[in-house]
């Protein structure tokens, strides 16, 4: 086995920051910091307040922002380095805190807390004139936390957007509420669904359960996927492939389920205090996610979903997905299968270091990525409290974890650059356990049955780019988490991230 000091002593040659591979430029960022959690948020003196709370870009010179006042901004030269001449241009006004952004059939279409709005400049001046109701149909009762977010674009056309939950409505807002009487709960009309909207305009809820679905975003085959946070029935952050009749954690959704038009019916209990595996077998209702993301370890509260669709200019992990994570100021990785026809996969750590909390993210016509900041005065690392930033690839490939593909016996590791093979292939190198979660009412969930798994075999495929762990004991329904500090690269560079998180819902026959 290579002695650690001499990989230090190499090692030293190497770039080992995520700023050496992906570098941040700041387009804008507030000039002063609010304090976390501000009773009386303000935003900096002289700004234009960028509260950017959706995206889209429009050419090689220009993005559109939303922003969380209720405006939609144009800008010009924002892949400028360094960005010293952008231009703003106030295009929309008057919205209703809108949370997503697309451009399609020469309009803007955005999500207010109400309806899906279409917005486009009839007259040429670079001015909105008309304002259309697309969709509408979900309940408001007032209640500050019944967020709505999107639209995003499916490969079919419709326009998918995701509806926050109250959390802890009071009798004002239970007056505008429906109400399931077998389960006892109380909700605005839709609140905790997801709901897709057809090019012909009809309004479809999809499936239900969501807490706080502040990301969406499509794969390359066109399905859409959910982030949701942590919280009560919310274990820990998850991202959730969204299909018709799915129901996933959160119960207050089922406030809905007798509505016309719900693909759910006939949930009459719902177990509390189990672990995630027996409430699935108990609730068969209950859809478990794609992915955990485990907590602190890859964020505390997951954000918008983002498609690495470049064709290889953001790096080696084309047709991967991004997601925003607000607390830490941060975006995670994420690879994706299909075990039966079911979505699974693992989530790692990207890049961190962003101004402020990453709420939403738009792809350049480079490759690059433009990132949307906005902490609204919760808690989030970083210098700023809103901004724009572009996240730009240095063309220097990262020694990484690229995919990791469940196997009936183990995983098998795709890594970024050649493996040596002696560290790749020595059990020492790695450690690996799996844990699961509690299904309950209560605020998020610790990491539950954990068990250490030992590994059996490890093999090198010839060009060193594949490893595969033989491993014994692997969980459905469990996350197995993988820390691989001991493997290098055949020119001796470590791991820039070590750590893996597999959600291993079934194990492949």
């Amino acid at each position: 086995m290579m002695c650690f000091a001499h990989v230090d002593v190499q090692q030293s040659a190497f770039a080992e920051s995520e700023e050496d591979y992906y570098r941040l430029v700041s387009i804008m960022t507030s000039k002063a910091q609010t304090k976390s959690r501000s009773q009386n948020w303000k935003p900096a003196p002289g700004d234009l307040v960028l509260e950017v709370s959706g995206m889209a870009v429009l050419d090689e010179r220009r993005l559109a922002v939303t922003i969380r006042k209720g405006e939609i901004w144009i800008l010009d030269g924002v892949y400028d380095e360094p960005p010293k001449n952008v231009t703003y241009k106030r295009f929309a006004t008057a919205l209703h805190e809108p949370l997503g952004l697309i451009w399609k059939d020469n309009s803007f279409y955005t999500v207010q807390r109400s309806e899906l709005t279409r917005i486009r400049d009839t007259d040429g001046d670079e001015v909105a004139d008309e304002y259309l109701t697309v969709a509408k149909g979900w309940g408001v009762t007032g209640h500050y936390h019944e967020y709505a977010y999107g639209p995003k674009l499916d490969h079919q056309g419709n326009m998918w957007l995701t509806l926050n939950i109250g959390l802890g409505l009071k009798q004002e807002h239970k007056q505008r509420a429906v109400h399931e009487p077998t389960l006892g709960f109380s909700q605005g009309r839709w609140r905790g669904w997801g709901m897709k909207c057809t090019p012909e305009g009809k309004l479809i809820p999809v499936c239900a359960g969501m807490r706080s679905p502040s990301g969406l975003g499509v794969n390359r085959a066109g399905d859409m996927f959910y982030t949701d946070q942590q919280g009560n029935w919310v274990a820990t952050n998850t991202l959730h492939h969204m299909r018709k009749g799915a129901f996933f954690h959160h119960v207050e959704a089922l406030a809905s389920m007798n509505l016309k038009g719900s693909p759910i019916q006939g949930i009459k209990t719902i177990p509390n205090g189990l672990p995630f595996p027996e409430a699935m077998r108990r609730f068969p209702q209950l859809k478990p996610p794609a992915v955990w993301f485990p907590y602190k370890k890859v964020g505390q509260s997951t954000t918008d979903i983002m498609l690495d669709n470049s064709g290889g200019k953001f790096g080696p992990f084309d047709g991967q997905l991004f997601i925003g994570e607000f607390t830490q100021a941060a975006m995670q990785r994420v690879f994706l299968e299909k075990i039966d026809g079911q979505y699974q996969g693992a989530c790692f750590p990207f890049r961190a270091g962003f101004a402020s909390a990453v709420l939403r993210m738009d792809q350049g016509t480079d490759g690059s990525v433009f990132v949307g900041l906005s902490n609204r005065g919760w808690s989030s690392l970083g210098t700023a409290s809103y901004g724009l930033q572009r996240l730009i690839w240095t063309r220097k490939i990262p020694f990484e974890i690229k995919e990791m593909r469940a196997q009936p016996d183990g995983f098998e590791l795709e890594f970024t650059k050649p493996v040596d093979t002696k560290t790749a292939t020595d059990p020492r190198s790695y450690k690996m356990k799996s844990y699961t979660y509690t299904y309950h009412s209560s605020y998020g969930s610790d990491e539950i049955l954990a068990k250490e798994l030992t590994f059996e075999n490890l093999t090198a495929s010839a060009d060193g780019l594949k490893v595969k762990l033989k491993i014994k004991g692997l969980r459905e329904l469990y996350v197995h988490e993988l820390q691989a500090d001991g493997v290098r690269s055949s020119d001796g560079q470590s791991l820039l991230h070590p750590q893996a998180y597999y959600t291993l819902n079934q194990i492949p026959k």
